[in-house]
């Protein structure tokens, strides 16, 4: 059953502004008191920022998702006993109370798990922790969300333990990536927000097997986390007053991944199995830009766990682009990948072929205007 364009305006705006406008005055006070909570971080290292800036907008992204949860679940467990609540949610929303009551378990595990990501990724902004103790936790998080709230890759795939293995390893790849491109003022942030907007869309165009229906709570999800990445964005727009951090980060990176195991791409009757490879195109330049500065600080010697200037941004950078154009351009090819992926689950398998080929040619292209600078030392 398709969802009218009235139901879908009054979805996004209902799952984006609260979060956003939570998010944006949520980090003032953040920001003002970065110092004392111990949240700054301080020119040196590979960071190419001169001046202390705070580090706390992950706590903005983290409360502007679980405010926005806190209302929607006494909106749901209230609707039956006080009238007034449900007058005050527009009309077109209302059928989908039944079903978000029906998610309530879900939303909090996830939201469990977010906290334990924030609170870690808090603690390495204040002091720092061992990157085996960040990968640790970050396998325990993402084995309770596939083993024990049940949510896994649709890969069709018969070995039960392998799917899970995979989806595990999605989860804490996902975490890393969003923490390694986190490089540069509105970069992280931004590519988050186009791939939550665009798995959005994918979501909203894919029924799910069975009821034929859109997936709205899945899509919901990924338009809560877009909301409140876009109120950080207000903070961390260039020149930045707020970075997001490793709380920020871990947090994107999870909401983003998770979401995508809950959702089904193959669409009623799983008839484009080729859908599976939606996620993929979405994240294709997080994807890229980790799997680069692996593979060049592997090359070089060097541990995979310190910074360094080599990212797909850096690099661009070097290759005569300003800061604020690397961004756009980032945002650009990733915004490209996105339609891909919307694209993806409504075709064909031959016009699949055809839209992967689009993907695999921009990243080509990529590899070609910038490999010049792989090789360039810190």
């Amino acid at each position: 059953m398709a969802v009218s364009s009235e139901t879908t305006a009054w979805l996004v705006a209902a799952s984006v502004v609260p979060p956003m406008i939570i998010s944006v005055l949520t980090l003032y006070p953040v920001r003002r008191f970065a110092d004392r909570i111990g949240l700054l971080d301080r020119p040196g290292g590979h960071s190419t920022h001169t001046n202390v800036t705070p580090l706390g907008g992950g706590l903005g992204i983290y409360f502007g998702i679980l405010a926005t949860a806190i209302m929607g679940t006494i909106a749901v467990l209230l609707a039956d006993s006080i009238p007034w609540i449900v007058q005050q949610i527009p009309n077109p929303l209302r059928p989908h109370l039944v079903g978000l009551k029906a998610n309530l378990l879900p939303i909090w595990g996830l939201m469990l798990g977010a906290t334990v990501l924030v609170g870690l990724g808090l603690a390495d902004d204040r002091g720092g922790v061992s990157p085996w103790w960040r990968l640790l936790v970050e396998f325990i998080v993402a084995a309770f969300v596939v083993l024990v709230l049940g949510f896994e890759l649709t890969a069709f795939i018969e070995i039960a333990w392998l799917t899970k293995l995979l989806s595990i390893v999605w989860i804490v790849g996902v975490i890393n990536s969003f923490n390694m491109l986190d490089n540069m003022d509105g970069l992280s942030g931004g590519v988050a927000a186009i791939i939550a907007f665009s798995m959005a869309a994918v979501m909203l165009l894919t029924p799910n097997q069975g009821s034929g229906e859109p997936q709205l709570f899945v899509a919901v999800l990924l338009l809560v986390t877009a909301g409140a990445v876009l109120g950080f964005l207000w903070h961390n727009r260039p020149p930045a007053r707020i970075f997001m951090g490793d709380a920020g980060s871990y947090l994107v990176g999870y909401m983003i991944s998770v979401a995508m195991l809950m959702a089904t791409f193959a669409g009623d009757g799983g008839s484009r199995p080729h859908a599976v490879f939606a996620p993929l195109c979405a994240m294709a330049i997080p994807i890229y830009d980790m799997v680069t500065v692996l593979w060049i600080r592997i090359r070089e010697g060097r541990s995979i766990f310190i910074g360094d200037r080599c990212h797909f941004s850096h690099r661009l950078v070097d290759l005569g682009l300003s800061r604020v154009q690397a961004v756009l351009t980032i945002y650009l090819v990733t915004a490209t990948c996105g339609l891909a992926s919307v694209l993806l689950v409504g075709v064909t398998l031959w016009q699949a072929v055809l839209v992967l080929g689009i993907v695999a040619c921009m990243l080509l292209l990529v590899i070609i205007l910038e490999s010049t600078s792989w090789r360039k030392k810190d």
